[in-house]
């Protein structure tokens, strides 16, 4: 996985934990905030107004971080306004990238590396090499590299560019959806990997027993209402989405989450193929690199052997959550957004 320390790269594969054998996951270094105004945000200093073609995300395909910007990215409309790069070169010496962007040199191999960024923002750096990053070309920069902050950005900074049909963290629901993503954060997203990830049997099972913990409460939830929060798609379903995606896919062997598939979930199966339905979610992922990337974790698989299964074609199959309420659009705003009853 490797890490920086001082500013210089240093490969380390190792997995954080604590003495128990519980993994422990890095908190974002990076939390400035872009704004419409430049205003600070709910932390660090202002100075990074929301403005076209100043902002860039580095993600990768396989990580459900990155994925959750990507999605934010794609339905707000905003590809020509923050521009990306996705991880397409082995993950020699954190994430690469084929192409360097702007006048940042590639490393002598021409591969880009993340880390250079991190060095240019903070040059005694120390801590990990993450995505998703937004990088500030103008102030040449790192603004953020928390994905929960960096969908907020995209929501709601850059209005004056973006399709704002949707607002996914509107007024009146953000205490509801705050709890919900910490409920979905212990139990699924970061669940998953403390799963994966257990260097002891009881800290397996420990995790283990939340994930299907949380899966088990969501099934209850979706029961009676068609998405996590409110009446209308939100914050919190995108957030849940890349989990759900890659659960059947890669956790449910690979990170050994496998007491049950979504699939024998009836609520959550069919929550989750209207989410992955939604217009324009395709194109938010591969399905193929998304395997291959988890699989290439030497740590957890030494031979680096890709699974051929299994496939998804179910996930095109027809929903019943019309079935449920959701809350009242315009015509206009259903068909360009959303599958809505």
């Amino acid at each position: 996985m490797g890490l920086m320390i001082d500013g210089e790269w240093h490969s380390d594969d190792d997995i954080a934990s604590d003495a128990r054998g519980h993994f422990m996951r890095e908190a974002s270094k990076f939390r400035q905030w872009v704004t419409a105004d430049g205003s600070p945000g709910p932390s660090g200093d202002g100075g990074f107004r929301a403005e076209p073609g100043r902002y860039h995300l580095f993600v990768s395909p396989s990580c459900p971080w990155a994925h959750r910007t990507i999605i934010m990215r794609k339905l707000k409309k905003l590809e020509h306004v923050v521009s990306m790069s996705i991880a397409d070169r082995p993950k020699i010496e954190g994430w690469a990238y084929a192409k360097a962007i702007d006048d940042l040199e590639p490393c002598p191999d021409g591969i880009f590396r993340l880390h250079q960024i991190y060095k240019l923002a903070n040059p005694a750096y120390t801590g990990k090499v993450t995505v998703p990053t937004l990088w500030d070309r103008k102030r040449r920069t790192i603004v953020n590299n928390e994905s929960s902050e960096i969908i907020r950005m995209i929501n709601s900074a850059f209005n004056a560019w973006a399709d704002t049909s949707f607002d996914f963290y509107p007024e009146g629901l953000h205490d509801e959806i705050n709890e919900m993503n910490n409920f979905v954060y212990e139990h699924l997203n970061n669940g998953v990997y403390r799963t994966g990830f257990a260097k002891t049997q009881e800290a397996y099972n420990e995790a283990v027993r939340k994930v299907f913990y949380g899966l088990d409460t969501l099934e209850k939830r979706l029961d009676g209402r068609r998405y996590l929060v409110g009446e209308r798609i939100t914050e919190a379903d995108w957030r849940a989405f890349p989990t759900l995606l890659r659960f059947d896919l890669v956790y449910y062997s690979h990170f050994k989450c496998n007491i049950r598939r979504i699939q024998d979930y009836p609520n959550l199966a069919n929550y989750l193929r209207e989410l992955y339905q939604w217009p324009g979610i395709k194109d938010t992922f591969d399905l193929h690199k998304i395997k291959a990337g988890y699989y290439s974790q030497r740590n957890i698989n030494p031979t680096g052997i890709v699974p051929a299964g299994p496939t998804l074609d179910h996930l095109d199959s027809p929903h019943d959550r019309n079935r449920l309420r959701a809350a009242a659009y315009t015509k206009d705003v259903r068909e360009a957004s959303g599958p809505f009853s």
